[in-house]
């Protein structure tokens, strides 16, 4: 069993359900990057930090830092957020593009691609 996946043990019903999907896109996109807990949170690395996700009363968030928030400002303005964290709260239906988006973004800002 790997960190990630104790981490994903503790929830159960929805909640665990809601991260997985969201492991299980980030994994899709980021196939190459280590997968660790930092800050507490599941992470993606390579090169750097990725993006973080993590789990809360209330929503999921999801951490692709300031640049990724601030990249994606128009997207984002019908969703909770701050200057580093998206907040997907547990009444929405989880926006799987947006997040897709913010880690092609991370992903493409760390290899020097397109962005």
């Amino acid at each position: 069993m790997t960190a990630v996946d104790d981490y994903l043990s503790q929830y159960t019903g929805v909640r665990r359900a809601r991260l997985e999907q969201i492991y299980a896109l980030l994994r899709a996109e980021l196939p190459d990057a280590t997968v660790k807990i930092s800050y507490g949170m599941p992470t993606f690395w390579q090169q750097q930090n990725l993006i973080h996700f993590a789990a809360f009363r209330h929503h999921i968030g999801i951490y692709p830092g300031a640049d990724g928030i601030a990249h994606f400002a128009e997207q984002l303005q019908d969703w909770p957020h701050s200057k580093g964290a998206l907040r997907l709260p547990d009444d929405r239906e989880l926006p799987l593009d947006l997040v897709r988006a913010l880690a092609q973004y991370r992903l493409a800002q760390v290899t020097g691609n397109n962005v």
